[in-house]
């Protein structure tokens, strides 16, 4: 196991600089996107327009091997759209039946661009992807190609025309990873480097199979009680029924079983990346909001104060962790 562990952190190390070549700055957005992944999750990214997520989802995709397909979220996307629908064809002797024409989820990357711009009709018909790995059209299971990952970018709640994601798909996702604006120095090179006459490509390092591998690794990582007990510890401190005095107060719901087993992998996966053979309770702190701030909300009072849910699970990690 440790001969197979650095071979992966071989493969990380030339994953993260092929990433470099086209994503300037932005490193803990690329650790936690590469972290979800490795995880063998879902992604959403949150951020502004024009902070270069639709760049990295690409180049993501093109680093680690994988075939992607691309979906522009807007107000008149359908559900077929995402998932195919079928189609009456006819033969020469005038027999008609049905054939079903595959949809852009049957890929191993899929990049929903925009995804709260679409409907909560249309966003639902990823509810079954993205947790079961099949879609069912017209009463046929067809199954996804292996490995499947959704990873979505999101505006901000208070743009116009953006409609707020359903707790139920918001719960598949691994992680929400917000983006920032890049640093002076991360900026600099941005403007120098994408505004002239070439531009750099990320080439492909791992392929599909290899990134199974990883994933299969990961999970066979050995993990202490101590951080058994203090991901449990977390997750249910972050219910309204706790016994934390600061969750009773100011959440209205919690996050449920399934942030237990996303901390449980991403800290795995954050101990490999950072070349390590087993997480550490360090893991479980520097992955508590990216893993709960989507999975739990605040009542009405806490919002009047003003208070954020990040603020929230920062208290709830002095606490409990």
């Amino acid at each position: 196991m440790i001969a197979e562990a650095e071979k992966a952190l071989h493969d990380i190390a030339q994953i993260r600089e092929q990433i470099a070549t086209t994503i300037f700055g932005q490193e803990d957005v690329i650790e936690r996107t590469l972290l979800a992944v490795l995880a063998g999750g879902h992604a959403l990214l949150v951020g502004v327009p024009g902070l270069a997520k639709t760049k990295l989802v690409e180049t993501l995709g093109t680093v680690l091997g994988l075939d992607g397909q691309r979906i522009q979220f807007t107000p008149d996307l359908m559900p077929s759209d995402i998932i195919g629908s079928e189609v009456m064809d006819q033969d020469e002797s005038g027999k008609r039946s049905f054939r079903y024409i595959k949809g852009p989820v049957f890929t191993q990357l899929l990049m929903a661009d925009e995804i709260n711009r679409a409907s909560p009709r249309t966003q639902s018909a990823l509810l079954q992807a993205m947790q079961e790995y099949h879609v069912t059209v017209a009463g046929q299971r067809h199954d996804l190609p292996a490995p499947f990952h959704v990873l979505a970018t999101q505006n901000p709640l208070e743009q116009e025309g953006t409609y707020p994601l359903p707790e139920a798909q918001l719960d598949r996702f691994l992680m929400q990873i917000d983006i920032l604006y890049p640093e002076l120095d991360a900026e600099r090179r941005i403007l120098l480097e994408t505004t002239g006459t070439s531009n750099a490509k990320a080439e492909a390092v791992i392929t599909a199979q290899r990134l199974q591998e990883m994933q299969a690794l990961i999970r066979r990582m050995p993990v202490t009680d101590s951080v058994v007990d203090a991901i449990l510890t977390l997750v249910r401190s972050a219910r309204p029924d706790s016994d934390n005095d600061h969750a009773r107060k100011n959440i209205a719901w919690g996050p449920g079983p399934r942030a237990s087993q996303a901390l449980m992998l991403c800290a795995r996966a954050r101990a490999l990346y950072h070349g390590r053979f087993a997480p550490s309770i360090d893991d479980v702190k520097a992955l508590a909001e990216p893993v709960l701030q989507h999975r739990m909300a605040l009542n009405f009072a806490a919002r009047a104060d003003g208070l954020h849910v990040r603020d929230v699970i920062a208290d709830l990690v002095k606490a409990a962790v």
